[in-house]
C-alpha cells in the first residue's frame, strides 16, 4: 500500500449542512454495524467490568470522538443484557453529533453523560477507568495523533483501548464496497476512501503509541482491515 495521504474529510467540515450531516451519520452507523468495529473493544471492556463489578463498583468508560455514539450505545445495550454495570460518558467536539448521540441513547433507553471537548486542543474534562476511541486517529497527522493518545492516557485510570483502520489494499476495497452498499450519502462514499488512505498501519500505530507514552501497549490485527490497541496502567 502506498504512503499515507491525509486530506480533510467532508464530515469534518464545520459548515456541513445539518441534514447532510445526519444522513452521513446514519450511513456510518450502518457501515460500523456491518464492520462490527465497536465489538473489537468489547471483550476487554466486558472482562474489566466484571472484575470491577465483583468488587462492588461500576466501571466507568469514556468514549472520545464518539460521533453519533453508535458504538458505546450498542455496547451499553449488550452490557445491560449481560448484567454488567458500566457508566458511559460520550465526548466529541461536535455539539450536533452529541445531540444525535443523546437522542439515540434515549431511544435505546440508555443513560449516558456527554462532554463537549476538542481532544486535539484541550485536555479531556473528565476521567474514567477506561478511555476508548474508535476510528478517529486516521483523521490526525502524526503529531496530533500523539497528542490524542497522550490525552486519552491522562484521562484513563485503568486502561486505554483504541481501534482504527489499517491502511491496505484490502481495506480500500472493503471501504469502497461497504460505503456504496450501505449508504447513499456522498459524504460517506468520499470519506470512506479518504479514511483508509489516511490510516496508520499497525506498525506506524505501534510507534505512535510508544511516542505518546503508551509503552507496552498490546496490538492485534482484526477483521475487517482493522487494528486494536490495549494499554493498561501498571
Amino acid at each position: 500500500m502506498r504512503a499515507r495521504v491525509r486530506v480533510d474529510e467532508l464530515m469534518d467540515d464545520p459548515a456541513i449542512d445539518g441534514t447532510e450531516h445526519d444522513h452521513a451519520l446514519a450511513g456510518l452507523v450502518r457501515l460500523n454495524a456491518w464492520s462490527r468495529s465497536h465489538w473489537l473493544l468489547w471483550p476487554r471492556i466486558a472482562k474489566t467490568a466484571r472484575q470491577v463489578n465483583a468488587n462492588g463498583r461500576t466501571l466507568r468508560v469514556l468514549d472520545v470522538a464518539t460521533g453519533s455514539g453508535d458504538g458505546p450505545i450498542a455496547m451499553a445495550q449488550r452490557a445491560r443484557r449481560e448484567g454488567i454495570n458500566i457508566d458511559w460518558t460520550l465526548c466529541d467536539v461536535s455539539a450536533h453529533a452529541l445531540e444525535v448521540a443523546r437522542a439515540r441513547a434515549a431511544a435505546a433507553d440508555i443513560t449516558v453523560a456527554t462532554v463537549r471537548c476538542d481532544l486535539l486542543r484541550e485536555a479531556i474534562p473528565a476521567r474514567a477507568d477506561i478511555v476508548i476511541n474508535s476510528l478517529f486517529l486516521h483523521h490526525c497527522d502524526q503529531a496530533t495523533a500523539q497528542i490524542a493518545l497522550a490525552r486519552m492516557k491522562e484521562a484513563a485510570e485503568v486502561a486505554v483501548a483504541v481501534t482504527d483502520l489499517d491502511r491496505s489494499r484490502t481495506g480500500l476495497a472493503l471501504a469502497w464496497l461497504g460505503s456504496r452498499v450501505l449508504s447513499r450519502s456522498r459524504v460517506v462514499h468520499y470519506d470512506a476512501l479518504v479514511s483508509v488512505r489516511a490510516a496508520f498501519t499497525i506498525e506506524e500505530a505501534r510507534a505512535l503509541a510508544q511516542s505518546a507514552g503508551l509503552a507496552g501497549a498490546q496490538f492485534e490485527r482484526a477483521w475487517p482491515a482493522r487494528w486494536r490497541l490495549w494499554w493498561s496502567r501498571a
